[in-house]
């Protein structure tokens, strides 16, 4: 298996090679004023990305491609790791999204206050209509930390903790190595993990996911 015989539907994860190759300067530029020295920085109010994220945008045409005109930016990270914050992360799959406000709705909990903002698992069906966009700011090499995923495994449903190594372990595990402007697009609820760089050099990313569904029970997507 490589990147590119890697495909959304049956693997979970897309590789757009050089897709933002021309914006990587604005991109920057918008996120020149977030904190450095933070694993991860969730992003609200960026004004400057908004062209970018938006369905006639660079970002936002990848997404809208398999969600349709309706896909909008519902949450973004920019996760920064260098030779300062060398993090890892263990095998997990993304299970909330970000609201605006609290509104208790059958099938959404439980609740959790992350920077500030309001999250909830909502039903897993709707995380599975999602996709997460990975813009790649720097070259990220098999030596730099590359996302680590298990091909197929958003097709497993919501992955009990004590069942995600195995799932793991029959999916396989795959490094999305990146150059800089290259986007990998993602089932939002893959198993995926990030082990420490062997050679840290700057790796910041900006993660996008993005949503063609409005929320039940007036509950609002927070947005970016």
């Amino acid at each position: 298996m490589s990147a590119d015989t890697l495909r959304l539907g049956p693997h979970g994860a897309e590789r757009r090679t050089a897709a933002v190759a021309r914006h990587l300067r604005d991109i920057e530029a918008a996120l020149a004023d977030l904190p450095t020295d933070q694993a991860g920085v969730r992003i609200r109010g960026a004004e400057q990305l908004r062209d970018v994220l938006s369905v006639d945008g660079a970002v936002g045409a990848l997404a809208a491609q398999t969600l349709g005109p309706a896909a909008r930016p519902v949450r973004a990270v920019l996760f920064d790791k260098s030779p300062a914050t060398n993090w890892s992360l263990a095998w997990h799959q993304d299970r909330t999204i970000c609201v605006e406000t609290r509104r208790d709705s059958p099938g959404f909990g439980p609740w959790s206050i992350k920077a500030g903002m309001q999250h909830v698992a909502p039903p897993f069906d709707l995380l599975a209509r999602m996709v997460t966009v990975r813009v790649h700011l720097d070259d990220v090499p098999a030596d730099n930390a590359p996302l680590l995923i298990a091909p197929g495994s958003h097709l497993k449903g919501r992955v009990p903790l004590d069942r995600i190594e195995e799932v793991v372990t029959k999916c396989g595990v795959f490094a999305c190595e990146a150059e800089a402007g290259d986007v990998w697009l993602y089932s939002t609820p893959i198993l995926h993990a990030s082990n420490a760089a062997e050679s840290p050099r700057r790796r910041h990313v900006l993660q996008i996911d993005y949503s063609a569904d409005d929320l039940p029970g007036g509950l609002r997507w927070l947005g970016v």
